[in-house]
């Protein structure tokens, strides 16, 4: 599966992601698609107000107009590149054993590692 991470950047929230959907669409075959009035869709779509768009209406926006990008939205915002995260983690622990070893070096305690080839 291809992941367009940058959707997560493009976008602010899953609201947005499915109202562009629905606007390319067009208002109206999206709302009749999903039985919603356009009207109602649009109110809701829009932010504003006491309607609002509900995980119903989302898993059928979905089913009927096959748009998967509201998915793909949700992945890479909460799932993300784990590799990078990874890689990040990674490079902060190395930093850390350093800075270890330069706080045990000034309290005098030896190198483990250098008293381990000494003993060889």
């Amino acid at each position: 599966m291809d992941l367009d991470e940058s959707l997560s950047e493009r976008f602010g929230c899953l609201r947005e992601v499915v109202a562009q959907g629905v606007y390319q669409r067009g208002l109206k075959r999206a709302a009749a698609d999903i039985d919603e009035a356009p009207g109602n869709l649009s109110v809701q779509l829009a932010g504003d107000g006491q309607r609002k768009f509900s995980v119903d209406q989302l898993e059928r926006y979905i089913q009927t107009s096959g748009d998967k990008t509201p998915i793909y939205y949700l992945i890479g915002k909460y799932l993300g590149d784990h590799g990078a995260a990874r890689d990040h983690a990674m490079d902060q622990v190395v930093s850390l054993v350093a800075d270890l070893r330069g706080m045990l070096a000034r309290a005098g305690v030896p190198d483990v590692q250098s008293a381990a080839r000494r003993r060889s």
